[in-house]
């Protein structure tokens, strides 16, 4: 995966690394923590420039984001509730629950989106309810823009100081994302067997 990542900024260039982002925000194949740090990399080896990385990282991002914003504000907050009616066991939602999440999220939206750029696959879903709610575009592709660069440039710049060490770090970065991954696979499947629908 690293050497395709490479061979991709290095055939590429910027182009490479938008379409990379893009790509793992729509279809999260590969983690931005690695496309990112490998592009400190070349920045590092003087091949890319640092603003031009960040840059066209955060873009590719906010265009992948963008793309589930609109699915949710296609799909709609009315259409929302016969979902949670008829599958709200396997989603381990009620409607209350949805409401009071709904509640919360239009009360700070702006704060919520720009953290969740910092949190891995929250930073692509939350778009979805963003969406859904009409939260402005404005609002939305500012904050969005605002958490994924300052994100893409503490990632690029953590491959930038470690150089070629960062290639370890899809060594160990590998198991723990099985982990997490299993951890919420065992956690979801919890909720399953002990949820209950509110009175």
């Amino acid at each position: 995966m690293t050497d395709r990542l490479i061979e991709l900024v290095g055939a590429w260039g910027y182009l490479g690394i938008a379409i990379a982002m893009f790509l793992e925000n729509v279809f999260p194949p590969i983690p931005s923590e690695v496309i990112m740090g490998l592009t400190g990399m070349a920045v590092a080896d003087g091949r890319l420039g640092f603003a031009q990385s960040v840059a066209a990282g955060t873009l590719g991002a906010v265009l992948g984001n963008w793309v589930w914003y609109w699915v949710g504000r296609i799909v709609g907050y009315a259409r929302f509730r016969p979902l949670i009616d008829r599958y709200g066991r396997w989603l381990t939602l009620d409607w209350a629950e949805v409401e009071k999440i709904i509640g919360v999220f239009t009360r700070y939206d702006r704060v919520i989106v720009f953290w969740a750029r910092f949190l891995p696959t929250v930073r692509t879903m939350i778009s979805l309810p963003a969406g859904m709610l009409r939260m402005s575009q404005v609002k939305f592709l500012f904050w969005t823009t605002l958490g994924t660069a300052i994100w893409n440039s503490v990632l690029i710049g953590a491959g930038y100081i470690l150089k070629n060490e960062f290639s370890q770090f899809e060594r160990f970065y590998g198991p723990v994302a099985i982990v997490m991954m299993v951890a919420v696979v065992l956690l979801y499947l919890y909720r399953i067997v002990t949820w209950r629908p509110q009175a």
